[in-house]
């Protein structure tokens, strides 16, 4: 039995690539940026936030106000996303590996909550936590091991960026990186997670062997 398993949302529990490109797509015009190309995604892919948000032309100053009517917008389309395929049926198992399990996302609480009740999933998870800044997960890492009562090493971070990976080397947490959200295998890999997984079911043989870090 282990002690903490954390997921992130966005591209890892819950397909919303296509949604964050019609959102953001909607937001452009507003903001001066141009739209993203379904064609584009496979470039976009392999970039870091910080490329991602200079490629996309995307000011610092904006991100918060462009965040928040993102997840506004995003909880009118809750009823259309779907799981990554996979995830939720290996999910009794991967729970049944901790303690505790729970949700670390930029995302907001309240859409988290909504889509996990939709699926018949909320009660694998004790807790949902929301990050109001897009690098500010570590922070978050920490002081969850800290209401845990347990070391940054014994939490287990899945997730399917390349923020997430950093985030969680920053905080000393183990981390194994999904293939199945937003960054790509080749991005996941540079930045130095534990693993690289392409399928739920290696992610549930990660998490009972803990062999990542």
């Amino acid at each position: 039995m282990r002690e903490v398993l954390v997921f992130d949302f966005d591209g890892t529990l819950a397909d919303t690539l296509e949604a964050a490109r019609s959102i953001f797509n909607r937001l452009a015009p507003d903001y001066g940026y141009e739209t993203i190309n379904p064609e584009k995604i496979p470039e976009l892919r392999h970039l870091n936030l910080r490329r991602l948000l200079k490629t996309l032309g995307v000011r610092q100053r904006s991100l918060p106000g462009l965040m928040k009517k993102g997840k506004a917008m995003l909880r009118d389309q809750l009823g259309e996303l779907s799981p990554c395929p996979g995830v939720f049926e290996a999910l009794p198992a991967m729970r049944g590996s901790a303690v505790k399990c729970g949700v670390l996302t930029s995302n907001s609480e309240g859409n988290v909550d909504i889509f996990l009740k939709r699926h018949g999933v909320r009660h694998h998870f004790d807790f949902v936590i929301s990050c109001r800044r897009l690098k500010g997960k570590a922070r978050y890492l920490k002081a969850i091991a800290q209401e845990c009562s347990v070391k940054p090493e014994k939490l287990f971070y899945v997730g399917d960026e390349v923020r997430d990976v950093k985030a969680c080397r920053k905080a000393g947490v183990p981390v194994v990186g999904v293939t199945w959200g937003f960054n790509s295998r080749e991005a996941l890999e540079k930045s130095g997670p534990g693993l690289v997984v392409d399928h739920p079911e290696e992610l549930l043989a990660a998490i009972r062997d803990w062999r990542v870090g």
